[in-house]
């Protein structure tokens, strides 16, 4: 077993570039954790404001397809870009399971499951979304859906 000290991972394969410091990686669990839990209310209830705040003025987003396919920069576009979502959800879009949690020193990465009813029509879905943390915002996010829409 590698120890882990606090300032550094110790790398047991050289020829791997991986280095990490346990306490960078436990401030970005704990940002998007604290996150995580307001997101998951705001696409519940479509209360978006508590979320907003976390975001930085140089939000970026990637988002697969729609409207906002590809990638949208600014605090606004990803304000917009959840407002829609709420849209087409009629503010009502439950995670029923997250199912894994992982973090680097500046990245949090959730997979969920999630249901809800889309512009009226049954909607299940798997995601992975990926949000880069930089002090107590997140300064990025790409989601990654994983199934048809139909199930999860």
């Amino acid at each position: 077993m590698t120890p882990v000290s606090t300032n550094q991972f110790s790398n047991p394969d050289p020829s791997l570039p991986i280095q990490f410091d346990p306490v960078k990686v436990a401030h970005v669990l704990m940002v998007g954790t604290r996150a995580l839990a307001l997101f998951k209310t705001a696409l519940a209830t479509g209360e978006w404001p508590p979320f907003f705040e976390l975001l930085a003025d140089d939000f970026t987003l990637y988002f697969p397809h729609g409207k906002f396919q590809g990638l949208s920069v600014g605090k606004a576009q990803g304000e917009a870009f959840f407002h829609l979502v709420t849209e087409a959800f009629g503010g009502c879009l439950t995670i029923t399971e997250v199912m894994r949690v992982a973090a680097s020193e500046t990245t949090f990465i959730f997979e969920f499951r999630n249901e809800g009813h889309l512009r009226g029509a049954e909607y299940k879905n798997r995601v992975t979304i990926s949000w880069d943390i930089r002090g107590e915002q997140i300064v990025a996010a790409r989601e990654y859906f994983g199934s048809d829409g139909k199930s999860n």
